[in-house]
């Protein structure tokens, strides 16, 4: 859970907020008006978070080049025939060659 503090209030004290978040391992959130408008947190937190990031996207980006490598896949019969080394075919029975 982070502290809250009104910007107001976190003007006079940020020299206090600063020692809060690096020493005390705390996260500040400076409101106005009652809503979050930023946070503070220590460079060791934003290089968590900015790691965690980039995980995320690394994952993404392997979920979609996974999906768009299976829409390459050959659709149509033949394709699929050539890629399987498929050799007979099924005929109807009217369907003879003479």
């Amino acid at each position: 859970m982070a502290y809250e503090i009104p910007v107001t209030q976190a003007r006079a004290e940020l020299a206090e907020l600063i020692n809060r978040v690096v020493y005390g391992g705390e996260r500040v959130v400076v409101t106005r008006h009652g809503k979050p408008l930023i946070a503070l947190v220590s460079a060791a937190d934003l290089q968590r978070l900015e790691a965690e990031e980039a995980a995320e996207a690394a994952a993404e980006e392997q979920v979609i080049s996974s999906v768009s490598s299976i829409g390459s896949a050959p659709s149509s019969a033949q394709g699929e025939r050539r890629r399987f080394g498929i050799a007979a075919e099924h005929r109807p029975h009217g369907d003879r060659d003479a």
